[in-house]
């Protein structure tokens, strides 16, 4: 895979506006509990080290964040620049997260992706991933 002068690195505090208007535009329609702001104030006050960027030159171009409860890891917000894709930035985010959620004992990943968004299915097809026979349910605690 060539992913040119891609790096992948953990989150700063000073990607924070960069990450914001990434997701922003690649997020539109996130419900209200995933907003941008809210979103990276909760995950720096839990596993602050499982969230990275991905980036070009100067420029974030991506993300992804992991969760890991003991039991299970979680993915949540792989997301790169629609400008920027097919340069492998995707696959390193994932590999990144991969190895350190195997390297905190972590047996299995699950992440969820909208049914209509049938791209990103393929994509994590592509990278081993299953579809599973599940109910997804959720109660928003508000």
């Amino acid at each position: 895979m060539d992913a040119g002068n891609i790096v992948v690195r953990e989150y700063r505090d000073s990607d924070h506006d960069s990450v914001v208007a990434l997701w922003t535009a690649v997020f539109p329609d996130d419900p209200p509990w995933n907003e941008p702001n809210l979103f990276i104030r909760r995950k720096r006050s839990v596993q602050p080290d499982l969230f990275w960027v991905a980036q070009d030159g100067g420029e974030i171009i991506g993300t992804v964040v992991a969760g890991y409860d003991g039991v299970r890891g979680w993915i949540y917000h792989l997301a790169v620049d629609p400008s920027k894709r097919r340069k492998g930035a995707a696959r390193l985010l994932m590999q990144t997260a991969e190895d350190s959620l195997r390297a905190l004992g972590c047996p299995k990943i699950n992440l969820q992706v909208r049914m209509n968004n049938t791209s990103v299915v393929d994509f994590y097809k592509a990278l081993g991933y299953d579809v599973e026979e599940r109910v997804q349910m959720g109660k928003p605690l508000r």
